[in-house]
């Protein structure tokens, strides 16, 4: 997929300290994926078109070419719609869809999201598509409810977009194209649209209404995306304004990572009292998680979760494991943060998501900002003496082990390096 990174975007990757060199590599690798991922899909379609419903074939055709259209008004939004987080899930969903009428359903999606990318562009577009369910969803837009099962059209002109009944009657929803131009400014009215809410301060969305946010079944136990109605909006607008706050104060590069690497934050129904965060590997940029209990938990979850994403995206590029032999059992480790023992890709996922942390928590002691509270410095102290050991524990077991690549060796060494220059300031600070 990639040629290895420049030894020092390795290291800097390994460190979990941003930089724009490690973030620029691994957008690069987002989209070279997608596009490798929609080649894929298309190459299946074209070879096995016979297994395809006419009408589903139609629509893909129709996608495709209207993706050429908007790519070549601008690339830039087009190059937007396919790196949003849903379109990595809704491609590795569709692509493991055996033939038959669950993946003719996964393939009207393109459509869609053609449509999306050609309104962000300006296109003009007059067509009709199919609304399973009576709903359109337009990705990292919001959706329509067409108000039933069946044909709608779709019309855009200079400034506005009217969608509606079949033959252009019963207009449901209109967008609005503002002169600005540039993609994310389309806002919606009338019944039927429902848009995406964007989280304070950013572009970020709180996305609760892409049907493909969260593939069904995942997590032990499953856990499930929260719907529109059971949102609380203003209650995430104020845990994001607050642990934004909280992160500028503590780490103003770390808080700035956040606000450019993440594009959705995907609210997730609560099991227990406990908050619960979790990523996709198919959809890098996408956090889910529960509501949040205070700045300081959404903060540490963001941090924690991001780096579960930035490394299971590094692994695809540059693998920093080898995959285990089917016919043998695979080693299993046991690591101080969790009950069970893990393999090898969940000790290197563990510790470069706690060593994050635990660079987050050195800095939040240290710092006497107006914007940290005493009592967060008080309580990462104890957490970074808490996860330090662990963490030292773990680079142990991946220098040990003999299914790390060498990029992989070295990764493991460079964060084991970061590690110890947090370590060096903690007698100082007891």
């Amino acid at each position: 997929m990639a040629v290895p990174p420049d030894p020092s975007v390795l290291a800097g990757l390994a460190s979990t300290r941003p930089g724009a060199a490690g973030a620029a590599f691994l957008r690069t690798g987002v989209h070279a994926r997608r596009l490798l991922l929609l080649r894929t899909l298309l190459v299946r379609v074209r070879r096995h078109r016979e297994e395809v419903a006419p009408a589903a074939l139609r629509s893909f055709e129709a996608g495709w070419l209207l993706f050429e259209r908007a790519e070549r008004a601008r690339p830039d939004v087009v190059r937007a719609a396919l790196d949003y987080p849903t379109t990595g899930t809704w491609l590795a969903t569709a692509l493991t869809e055996p033939p038959g009428a669950g993946f003719d359903r996964h393939l009207a999606h393109l459509e869609l999201l053609a449509v999306t990318a050609a309104l962000r562009a300006g296109l003009s577009v007059d067509l009709v598509v199919d609304a399973p369910g009576g709903v359109i969803p337009l990705p990292g837009l919001g959706r329509v409810e067409a108000g039933g099962a069946g044909p709608v059209r779709i019309d855009a002109r200079a400034r506005s977009v009217r969608i509606g009944g079949g033959h252009g009657t019963g207009s449901r929803a209109v967008l609005r194209r503002h002169s600005r131009g540039a993609g994310r400014t389309l806002t919606g009215s009338g019944p039927g649209w429902h848009g995406l809410c964007a989280l304070p301060g950013g572009v970020i969305r709180l996305e609760d209404l892409d049907p493909y946010r969260l593939p069904p079944g995942m997590g032990m136990p499953a856990r499930a995306a929260a719907d529109r109605a059971d949102t609380d909006h203003a209650g995430w607008a104020g845990s994001w304004t607050a642990a934004r706050g909280l992160l500028r104060a503590t780490d103003r590069a770390r808080a700035f990572e956040v606000g450019r690497s993440v594009d959705a934050v995907v609210p997730l129904v609560p099991l227990g009292t406990r908050s619960i965060g979790a990523t996709l590997s198919a959809a890098p940029g996408a956090i889910l998680m529960t509501p949040a209990a205070g700045a300081p938990d959404m903060a540490e979850t963001l941090v924690h979760e991001l780096h579960h994403s930035k490394l299971a995206t590094l692994h695809e590029l540059v693998p920093l494991y080898r995959p285990h032999p089917p016919d043998r059992t695979a080693p299993t480790y046991r690591v101080g943060w969790r009950r069970d023992l893990r393999p090898v890709a969940g000790v290197l996922q563990g510790a470069y998501a706690h060593l994050a942390l635990a660079d987050l928590w050195h800095r939040a002691r240290a710092t006497r900002a107006a914007g940290v509270p005493g009592q967060w410095r008080t309580q990462s102290a104890r957490q970074f003496d808490h996860i330090h050991d662990q963490v030292v524990e773990a680079l142990a077991i991946l220098l040990e082990s003999d299914e790390l690549t060498n990029e992989g060796r070295e990764f493991a060494r460079q964060m084991r390096k970061h590690l110890a220059s947090l370590s060096s300031g903690r007698r100082a600070l007891e």
